[in-house]
Order: C-alpha cells, then structure tokens, then sequence
C-alpha cells in the first residue's frame, strides 16, 4: 500500500512543507525509517533524529521548530502522536481487510451471516450461529452453536468461541484466545474425589472490547460472566466463571481473577495480580503489578500495592522499613552484645 503526503495530509488534518506527492510504503520509526518510510515526531528526545532520519515524511507538531534545511517533507499536525495512531489505526483497516468464504471452512447452513463478512480457510462455524456485518473470522477459528457475533468484530487465528455466547460490536479477539471455556467447578465427595458442576451459563461481551492472546474467560455455572463494554484484557490473562468486569476497565497480563468476583468500571489491574473470589473491587481502583487483593476494597479511586494489599502509599512506607531491617537487625545485635556486657562488669563488682 502507498500514500501520498497529499492523501496522508487529508487524513490527519494537516499542512504540508515540501512536496505534497512524495509517496511511502511503510511506517518506521524516526531512527529507523528508510526511503519510502513515514514516521514522526512527538518526544523532544529523539528530536535529532529529525535531521538525520532518511524518511519520505515526517509529522510533527505545529509548535516544532525547524533549525536546519531538512530532507524530509513535513505534515505539521495539532498532536503528531495523535495523529500517527489515527494513520495505523487506517493502516489496519486496509491492512486486515478480507471479504468472503475460503475454503475448505465448515459453516453450518443455519448459520445467519451480514454483509461483507470474511471467514478464513479451516474455520468451523456451528449450528444457530448469527453474524453481524463487516465481521472477520481469521483461519482455524472455531465458532459453537448459537453464538451470536456482533458487526465489525474480529477473530484472529486459532480463536476458540464455545456455544451460546454472545459477542459484541467491534470486539477484537487475539490468537489463541478461548471463550466459553468451563468454569473451575468440582465439588468434593465424602470418598475424596472430585464431582464435576456442570456450567450451563455463558459469557457475554459487550462491544468495543479487546481480548489478548491465549487469554481465557471461563463460561458462567449460570447466568453469565461478563465483560462490560469497553475493557481492554492484555495476553494471558485467565478471568473465572461469573466474573464481571466493569466499563473500561484494563487489566495486564498474567492476571487472574477468580470465580463470582465484580471489578468496577474504570479499574486497572497491573500485571500478575491475583484476585480471590467472591469479592468487589471499587471503580477507578489502581492496583500495582504483583498485588494479591483477598478481600473487596469498598472506597473507589484508591491506589493498592502488595501481598496482601494494602494502599500504595502505606505499603511503600512498609518497603522503606523493610529495606532497613538488614541495618536493624545490626543494631539490635549490637544492643544485646552492650547489655550482655553491662551486666557482666555490673556482676563483678
């Protein structure tokens, strides 16, 4: 694919310096970029790079000071990082788009598909299963019975959909990524054995969310786990039967969440954090990478750190402290040998 400075210019709104048909292939970074390359300029730090880069355009922001004649033509914008995630964004678009069936793919004739639908070679698609306009369904992507499936969503490779759930607009779900899958539920049996619960519930994702690769969302034991709209889940991360998660939420990778647990909406999980079940995490809680949460935090807004958690704040003091045991222990070495000593010559008199 090729652009214009002209075509790239209209995109983003910008005003050109050079020549406006130069033409590029690709998107590079500033240090990087080659001949046919479009980069940009935001973070003052690389700003040399600005008079040594070998791309064919530049975008910078209106405010970005010129010292000396360049190469590159420049598309002065409002924000060049802004702008720049508007062209990948369009980029994507192009990119990624697929219309029509391959073959050999299995799609069950009950199955109800929009317009402009693209389903990829190896594809299973079951019976009852509704699809929306514009969807893309990468290769190798396993669709259960009833699923429905919103417009402008995408599957990529591998993804795995069990039965009966319910999919949103523009949901993009990575490779690998299993929905639907059962929830951890066995019930112990007086001989010590494991009796498995069936989970006749399903996931529900709204729209506009997006699910990392190899991430897995349990289906409900009844009811649904559900994923409000807007969340964005990074790799591997595994979410529990009858989890719910709030309205834009972010959670990093190799968090788990465990079975009936509610996160609120605007919350951010770093990565590696381990939630308990059965608990609430208030909207707009922060919690840092690594945290254990094994009880529900009530107050919204706070930020939390830790195993068990306790507020960031408190919990950097406690590292303070901690760093000082080494010195402490020391001390109080040196303490107990004073008094030993003191009651030594006090004994002799």
């Amino acid at each position: 694919m090729q652009f214009t400075a002209k075509q790239i210019s209209e995109i983003v709104n910008g005003s050109i310096e050079g020549n406006e048909n130069v033409v590029v292939s690709r998107v590079e970074k500033i240090e990087e970029a080659g001949n046919e390359g479009l980069t940009f300029l935001a973070n003052p730090k690389y700003e040399s790079y600005l008079y040594t880069t070998g791309a064919a355009i530049v975008i910078i922001n209106n405010d970005q000071v010129v010292e000396t004649p360049i190469n590159p033509t420049l598309i002065r914008v409002k924000n060049a990082y802004t702008a720049i995630t508007l062209l990948l964004d369009q980029y994507n678009k192009f990119r990624f788009h697929k219309t029509g069936i391959e073959e050999p793919s299995f799609i069950h004739p009950s199955v109800v598909l929009g317009k402009d639908v693209y389903v990829g070679a190896f594809t299973y698609i079951g019976e009852g299963v509704k699809i929306g306009d514009n969807v893309r369904v990468y290769p190798q992507v396993y669709i259960g019975d009833q699923v429905t499936i919103g417009s402008g969503t995408i599957l990529f490779p591998g993804v795995k959909v069990y039965h009966d759930c319910l999919l949103g607009k523009n949901v993009v779900i990575h490779s690998g990524a299993v929905i639907g899958s059962d929830g951890f539920g066995f019930a112990p049996q007086e001989d010590g054995t494991y009796r498995k619960i069936s989970q006749i519930g399903n996931v529900l994702i709204e729209d506009d969310v997006e699910i990392g690769a190899n991430t897995t969302i349990d289906r409900a034991t009844m009811g649904h786990t559900i994923i409000r709209k807007g969340v964005k889940l990074d790799n591997l991360i595994q979410l529990a039967h009858n989890v719910e998660v709030g309205e834009h939420s972010v959670i990093a990778a190799q968090t788990g969440i465990s079975g009936s647990t509610k996160i609120g909406k605007h919350v951010i999980l770093g990565g590696q954090v381990g939630v308990v079940g059965h608990i609430t995490i208030a909207d707009g809680s922060q919690i840092q990478a690594q945290s254990g949460i094994n009880r529900s935090i009530e107050d919204p807004g706070l930020k939390w750190a830790g195993t068990p958690a306790s507020q960031f704040q408190n919990q950097m003091r406690t590292q303070v402290v901690l760093q000082r045991l080494p010195d402490l222990e020391r001390r109080l070495d040196q303490l107990e040998k004073l008094i030993a000593q003191l009651k030594e010559e006090k004994g002799s008199y």
